[in-house]
């Protein structure tokens, strides 16, 4: 009898999560094959749901997916634990173990985790381009611990604010999707405060969006652009376009005019690069923006037995010449094209090429407005507004999570999420 195939998942982000579940019940509970999810925390979030957690108006405990119950439920085994590099030869993944020793026994010593089949689905991170002092004075929004990190500020200085009647300066350095929906989402959770102690809090709430280009979210047509553009001003928001930033201090941003944005909360939403670790990674062909170069399967160019997908992966569409983008989209996509054709990447004959298509893009600012384009996949094309954009960008986070939880846990918890907000408050108070 062989030994089951041992495949490796590193990352527990959209795709690597969407994979380890369907892969953990369609070959894990079988015993075909040992599907084990590596991962440095211990539940996953919806990344296009971090900018709620940022503000406050959602509470990351009652969306997150813990990684041990995930894997029990579906039939893979989770290791908490940081990747730290890779012995191609043997087939060994190096990784760093989370948890700590006594200090007198020092740190957790590596494991080495064999595999037949690597996949790395590291996600992306935010790129401050070597703007001096970003990464001393600001914080970006790639994870739940940097939305977190974002939250406790805000909550810290808006308490001070509610004590002394000061400003709160708040900055955000991007004006695509995220910064876009973050600064919406901060001004509701500003006026969703405001009922809790101090009415003049909205109106001493600065927030700032800077964006470099000649427009905000140029991923999306030009009337979008503007009209998202006057709704953040409508509410306050100082819109910056065709700013560049040259340098952050403790009390805000520098511009390459000379000018400065006084902020001392200060969030960084430009430019996406790959995870630092793929650098450390010998032999193996990256991007310009380190990503890990990947054939039409999505298996890496020197190595058939690792595979990228979602953001770490440089995947270019021979039929557009494009990079297909950066997205939770392309990444569910990848995730699933890779469940469906296990048996070609798991053995060494060909993969069916993966193809990207996009269904289209939606931009929703908190209560106030929202758009979106359908692309040609989706009702063959179209456009939505307000009410229904807004919708549909809820629709999606229930999609991907009936896609983890299932036709039963699925729906279950969309019945305790609508009882908690019966319950709750519509902002966080702690």
């Amino acid at each position: 009898m062989t030994d089951p195939l041992r495949i490796v998942i590193v990352g527990g982000g959209v795709a690597g999560l969407i994979l380890a579940t369907r892969l953990g019940r369609s070959h894990g509970r079988s015993g075909r094959a040992s599907v084990t999810l590596v991962d440095r925390s211990l539940s996953h979030v919806w990344k296009p749901m971090l900018h709620t957690f940022a503000a406050g108006t959602a509470r990351p405990d009652r969306q997150q997916v813990n990684f041990l119950a995930q894997a029990k439920a579906s039939g893979f085994s989770f290791l908490a634990a940081d990747l730290d590099g890779i012995d191609r030869d043997a087939r060994v993944a190096v990784v760093r173990p989370l948890g700590r020793r006594e200090p007198d026994r020092g740190p957790l010593p590596p494991l080495r985790v064999g595999y037949d089949r690597l996949v790395l689905a590291l996600g992306s991170r935010a790129n401050d381009f070597g703007t001096p002092g970003v990464s001393d004075h600001c914080v970006a929004i790639d994870d739940l611990a940097s939305a977190q990190t974002i939250h406790a500020r805000l909550r810290d200085h808006a308490l001070a604010a509610l004590h002394h009647e000061d400003e709160l300066g708040l900055a955000i350095v991007g004006g695509g999707a995220t910064g876009v929906e973050l600064a919406a989402e901060l001004k509701r959770a500003a006026n969703l405060l405001a009922a809790y102690g101090s009415p003049s809090l909205p109106h001493r709430f600065r927030l700032a969006l800077i964006e470099s280009g000649p427009r905000l979210l140029a991923a999306f047509p030009d009337r979008i652009a503007q009209a998202a553009s006057e709704t953040l001003r409508d509410l306050g928001v100082d819109v910056r376009t065709g700013a560049m930033v040259t340098g952050a201090d403790a009390d805000g941003f520098i511009l390459k005019d000379g000018s400065r944005i006084e902020a001392r909360i200060k969030v960084w939403a430009a430019g996406v690069r790959a995870p630092d670790v793929l650098a450390r990674l010998e032999g193996l062909e990256r991007s310009r923006i380190g990503q890990l170069v990947v054939d039409e399967g999505l298996r890496i160019t020197r190595d058939l037995a690792i595979l990228a997908l979602g953001d770490c992966a440089g995947l270019v569409d021979r039929r557009t010449g494009k990079t297909v983008p950066a997205t939770a989209q392309a990444a569910t996509q990848q995730a699933h094209h890779l469940a469906r054709h296990v048996e070609a990447w798991c053995s060494d004959g060909p993969v069916p090429a993966f193809r990207y298509r996009d269904r289209g893009a939606i931009v929703s600012l908190a209560d106030y407005n929202g758009w979106g384009t359908l692309g040609r996949y989706t009702f063959g094309g179209g456009r939505l507004k307000g009410l229904f954009a807004r919708l549909g960008h809820a629709l999606l986070y229930r999609q991907h999570q009936l896609s983890l939880l299932g036709p039963v846990r699925g729906p279950l918890t969309w019945f305790v999420d609508s009882l908690d907000h019966l319950v709750s408050p519509p902002v966080r108070l702690d």
